[in-house]
């Protein structure tokens, strides 16, 4: 049996943010049915590029919305509204990202939900707090990324002024993990009191949370005794080595560590000279050591490091391409990626869940939903309640 066999989730969220954190949900065995806009779906199916001539089936939708059943539902449809107000009295938790005056409008607010399953858990993906000046914004990816000054990390590191996104969807994903921590949570507490509520996740403030975790740094003391921004994270010779066919990544994390890949490129003799007294004594000994090694590191090949550094107990890696994640060894041993069958794309890759549960292993994953696949079942379990 999954960890979350039993637990129904209302999935009205589009996008990234709260599709991500309900498919690990899903992941888990939760049963989860999007409910999605008729004719065209959640933004998230064109993420990616179809296959097979189907532009709603887009390759990330392949992901984070695997597992899941669809139902096309116009909400300004008194007898859609209706059909969702069915399948919301046996649920356990109902989850959206509708802007709080529209969802009011639409009649499924958290009162009125309540109203129809007393002990509901209403989770609101937002983008910002609802008790703050930025309540009614809107919230991307990139507006997330320059609110919180994530954009000016790159411009610190190589000193070009630019302020530049990091080019990942890492707030939606992070704000995702927080989503289903969050819904988690709540399920535990009711569990244990019979309690349900309402949970607000706002994006900013997860994200705000993530970033100055390390990047307050010394401007989290009141006043203040140095600059915002983690210096180790923020040093431009901080950077993955090259060798002799590539480039990888080296940690000289601790003292002990430093003297020992020092004295594994040949460079015992830095540590005996004032240049390495005075970075010593400065705090920029790192920035010293990182150029030394990348002064040393072309020497030998990625492989060959490799072999050296393990032996040692340092901390390495090849800097691979993207592209070469699928064929990394320790990943292939694992089955992390696995082929599979969809009944409308064809062979995809798919990512099994990181985590292993020792007490229920998870079960085979399903498949993302075509749009509105389960509309007519759903709909004739809602017209049966």
């Amino acid at each position: 049996m999954s960890m979350l066999n039993g637990i129904k989730v209302i999935d009205l969220t589009t996008v990234i943010f709260g599709p991500y954190a309900t498919q690990m949900l899903a992941d888990m065995g939760a049963e989860v049915i999007k409910v999605e806009t008729p004719n065209i779906g959640d933004v998230s199916r064109y993420l990616g590029s179809g296959k097979n001539g189907d532009a709603t089936m887009g390759s990330i939708h392949l992901t984070v919305n695997r597992g899941k059943q669809s139902i096309a539902l116009d909400l300004k449809n008194p007898e859609d509204a209706d059909v969702l107000r069915a399948l919301i009295v046996d649920a356990d938790v109902f989850v959206h990202n509708v802007r709080a005056k529209a969802i009011e409008r639409l009649g499924f607010s958290y009162e009125s939900v309540k109203a129809i399953k007393p002990d509901i858990i209403y989770m609101h993906a937002t983008g910002f707090g609802q008790d703050g000046p930025y309540a009614d914004l809107q919230a991307y990816d990139d507006v997330i990324q320059a609110a919180t000054g994530t954009a000016s990390l790159l411009p610190r590191v190589d000193g070009h002024d630019r302020p530049r996104y990091l080019p990942s969807l890492i707030a939606d994903k992070v704000a995702g993990l927080y989503g289903a921590q969050a819904i988690l949570a709540a399920i535990v507490h009711k569990l244990r009191t019979g309690e349900g509520q309402a949970v607000e996740v706002p994006m900013f403030e997860c994200f705000t949370s993530f970033m100055m975790t390390e990047h307050l740094r010394d401007a989290t003391l009141v006043p203040p005794i140095g600059p915002a921004g983690y210096p180790r994270q923020l040093d431009p010779t901080r950077q993955p080595f090259p060798t002799q066919d590539g480039y990888m990544a080296i940690v000289p994390y601790t003292a002990e560590s430093m003297v020992r890949i020092l004295g594994l490129i040949g460079s015992n003799d830095l540590m005996a000279t004032p240049e390495f007294a005075k970075a010593y004594e400065d705090g920029t000994v790192f920035s010293l050591v990182y150029t030394e090694i990348s002064k040393k590191t072309p020497q030998h090949s990625t492989a060959e490091w490799m072999e050296i550094f393990a032996a040692n107990d340092i901390p390495a890696m090849p800097a691979r391409d993207l592209a070469d994640v699928p064929q990394d060894p320790h990943l292939q041993a694992i089955g992390y990626f696995q082929q599979r069958e969809h009944p409308v794309v064809g062979s995809f890759l798919e990512s099994r869940p990181p985590v292993k549960f020792g007490a229920a292993p998870h079960a085979p994953l399903g498949f993302a939903p075509r749009l509105n696949e389960d509309g007519p079942r759903l709909r004739a379990k809602a017209a049966s309640m």
